[in-house]
């Protein structure tokens, strides 16, 4: 079974198995387990929504770079993943259609980064909304999981935290001024 990662900044990462049978033609979803959670194309989707709903099982909707979230703005709930593709690395609509799912949709399921995906771009991945990742072929999982470590904080905003350092920074010391009572110090 392949393996992916896992986790947010906040939990860190971990190695899970994929247990998610994908799903791109009529063919391969007639051929698909019944009972087996279900990761679509969005075309397959559009074509066989009812039919796909109608089987009982998680469902899950593969998005590539140039599709639109907004055409699932009203299906968002039925998916327990979105798997968002990197057909290269430097290629990042990716990010922006995380951040999308997140802040203006507010789905809350699972984003996944699937294709070419690199050890270096994780930390920032995580930053836009994804919490789980498909390395590309032949990438090192346990170097990867270390990209969780590679910062200790970020100076801009981020899905995690919508504040940028500075006012955190504000905000923890106006905290830790009023819970010394006055008189005390």
């Amino acid at each position: 079974m392949p393996q992916l990662i896992k986790g947010s900044l906040t939990e860190g990462g971990r190695v899970a198995d994929d247990v998610w049978t994908a799903v791109d033609t009529e063919d391969s979803l007639r051929e698909a387990p019944v009972d087996a959670p279900l990761l679509v194309v969005l075309p397959l989707w559009q074509a066989q929504r009812d039919a796909l709903v109608a089987r009982g099982v998680l469902l899950g909707v593969r998005l590539e770079p140039v599709d639109d979230p907004a055409v699932l703005a009203d299906d968002l709930r039925l998916f327990t993943l979105v798997a968002i593709t990197f057909p290269k690395f430097t290629d990042g609509r990716g990010y922006s259609i995380a951040r999308l799912l997140r802040e203006r949709y507010a789905y809350r399921g699972e984003i996944r980064a699937v294709g070419e995906v690199l050890r270096d771009q994780i930390f920032y991945m995580l930053r836009s909304g994804f919490d789980s990742f498909a390395l590309k072929d032949g990438a090192s999982i346990d170097d990867a999981l270390s990209a969780y470590a590679d910062f200790s904080e970020a100076y801009q905003t981020s899905v995690e935290r919508t504040l940028p350092l500075f006012r955190r920074r504000v905000v923890e010391h106006c905290l830790s001024a009023a819970a010394v009572e006055p008189g005390s110090a």
